[in-house]
């Protein structure tokens, strides 16, 4: 999975803390990142994926879709992203699956946290 952020760095210690871990890094625009056999390839800008296309538009991060990780508990996992300086886009919410919470990567990217009944 392409992953757009902003800093390649500070994306991979946050990305570390929710239990990836660093898979190849390619010079200060690019790394991958794996957990549980997800592959990111973290792409920050002066990578390819960060050019602008034909129509002038640029890839950046942000938007709503999201990867979804599982945590085992959700409130330790919050205590410790936020303690980092992590954002988070609403307060933990339970649904009939669980409980979830929208955190902002460092560049902005939403990762929805899902803590199973």
């Amino acid at each position: 999975m392409r992953y757009i952020v902003d800093d390649v760095d500070r994306s991979l210690t946050f990305l570390e803390t929710l239990g990836f871990t660093l898979v190849d890094r390619m010079g200060p625009p690019f790394a991958i990142m794996e957990r549980d056999g997800l592959e990111l390839w973290v792409s920050g800008p002066g990578t390819s994926a960060r050019r602008a296309l034909a129509d002038g538009s640029v890839p950046q991060p942000g938007g709503w879709n999201r990867l979804v990780i599982e945590v085992d508990d959700l409130d330790a996992t919050v205590d410790q992203l936020t303690a980092t300086g992590a954002r988070l886009r609403s307060k933990p919410i339970s649904g009939p699956g669980g409980r979830q919470v929208l955190v902002e990567d460092p560049s902005g990217n939403p990762i929805e946290l899902f803590e199973s009944r």
